[in-house]
């Protein structure tokens, strides 16, 4: 059985996998298969989390069982995503791991791992530790645990790291921002970033109980973000997710700015143009036209920033990212990174001594539809030709213009119907008609 999804192991907490239990068994079958794989006599492995309650259960678990197995672990305390694979590399551990489940509600947590460059972890290892996990907790010599020490200033570290992304010739006194961190890991050094750069910062949901972590706030609520850069009449607004690897900004206007508009900002008002940009299959088609207007190259990978990633590897790109706000900048981090992404931004804005909005001006998302068909029993839409000749037909109608995405989901027997194009009604004629062909046919 394989534990591990396309982002680590996630769950709702006291369910299995993540439970204590569970979590005590990772740990030790983590540290068995890091010690096989280190030169190592004690590897180091650093552990961070998000602001849950049950990341603190977590924690101990995962760490004793590091500890069991031979392994010193450095604890960070509450840092984002990014942070963890920072400072990974940066007090040279073999592994750094992190508790967060995202933006996922407080009951869920999960568990995913860096490797020693801070990035996700290979698939070899991660299938050596799934099967580690079969074997029994065995202690073999006492004299050979490891020991586990707190990190006191990696709230710091990871401060600087991020300033040093922004030009050091440019500060950001002239702008007011509002920072919603979501109640979650950047609760603390996300304002702080923008602050030592010079900003008058507003923070929001900055008061972390273990339990409201994105709850109607970060990156996938920032309606009251919105309405507060407007009251506030600031700059522009800033919201994280629970673990502050997503970013989505706002305009003076209280505007959203999204993964597409970051990454149209960065590929087409920066000073430097990008050789590419890796967007996603639900990247939507006005950056795709944009990005071919401005002939910056542009591919399209599967959901999920590993997918990102890999495409830019691939073509030795180094920006990409997700319409919800997931962008990398692997000339910056080794993985997607909220504040360094919002600071990229923040930069071009500097730089071009323009707002927010004029940046995106002549940039607008073409309307998208999306329609769930739910189905007794799941089933291939591309096996059936009627099917396939109704979805060939609407390519044809939107070509040049538009696009469909026929998916499956993968944990329910659901087909999802996305038409996109630059004429709303003809887009959501197009989705209700093709929802009722997967309907029919599907009966």
């Amino acid at each position: 059985m394989s534990y591990f999804g396309t982002d680590g192991i996630r769950g709702k907490f006291g369910e299995l996998p993540i439970t204590p239990e569970f979590a005590l068994k990772l740990g030790f079958a983590a540290g068995k298969v890091l010690k096989k794989n280190s030169q190592k006599e004690k590897p180091i492995v650093v552990l961070g989390k998000d602001t849950r309650l049950s990341g603190y259960i977590l924690e101990a678990a995962l760490q004793a069982g590091l500890n069991a197995a031979g392994v010193y672990v450095h604890l960070l305390g509450p840092l984002p995503t990014p942070a963890i694979a920072h400072l990974t590399r940066a007090l040279h551990a073999s592994l750094g791991i992190v508790i967060s489940a995202s933006h996922n509600p407080y009951f869920d947590n999960g568990i995913k791992f860096f490797s020693g460059e801070g990035k996700k972890l290979p698939d070899a290892l991660q299938e050596a530790i799934n099967q580690e996990l079969e074997n029994d907790l065995l202690i073999e010599d006492t004299a050979n645990l490891g020991k586990s020490v707190r990190v006191k200033d990696a709230n710091g570290r990871y401060i600087e790291f991020c300033k040093s992304t922004f030009p050091y010739h440019y500060d950001l006194s002239n702008l007011k921002i509002v920072v919603d961190c979501a109640n979650g890991a950047a609760y603390n050094v996300g304002p702080a970033v923008f602050k030592e750069l010079g900003a008058k910062v507003i923070a929001l949901y900055n008061e972390p109980d273990g339990l409201n972590i994105n709850k109607d706030c970060g990156s996938t609520h920032p309606e009251n973000l919105q309405k507060a850069v407007v009251e506030h009449k600031a700059d522009v607004g800033i919201a994280f997710d629970g673990d502050a690897d997503r970013v989505i900004m706002v305009d003076r206007n209280g505007e959203q700015i999204t993964g597409d508009h970051i990454l149209y900002i960065l590929a087409t008002q920066a000073s430097k143009k990008p050789a590419g940009i890796a967007g996603t299959v639900m990247s939507n088609m006005a950056l795709e036209l944009a990005l071919e207007q401005a002939q910056v190259p542009f591919v399209r990978a599967k959901v999920g920033d590993r997918y990102v990633l890999q495409a830019l590897e691939e073509n030795q790109w180094v920006i990409g990212g997700e319409p919800s706000g997931h962008i990398l900048t692997l000339d910056k981090s080794t993985t997607g990174d909220a504040i360094i992404a919002a600071l990229q931004v923040l930069t071009v804005m500097v730089e071009q001594n323009k707002p927010l909005h004029e940046l995106v001006a002549d940039f607008n998302l073409f309307p998208q539809v999306l329609v769930n068909v739910r189905l007794e029993q799941m089933i291939d839409p591309y096996a059936n030709p009627a099917m396939v000749a109704e979805f060939e037909k609407a390519e044809a109608q939107l070509a040049g213009r538009g696009r469909l995405l026929i998916r499956k989901s993968g944990t329910e027997p659901v087909i999802r119907v996305m038409v996109e194009g630059d004429q709303l009604e003809e887009v959501t004629t197009l989705a209700n008609h093709l929802a009722d062909v997967v309907r029919t046919q599907a009966a």
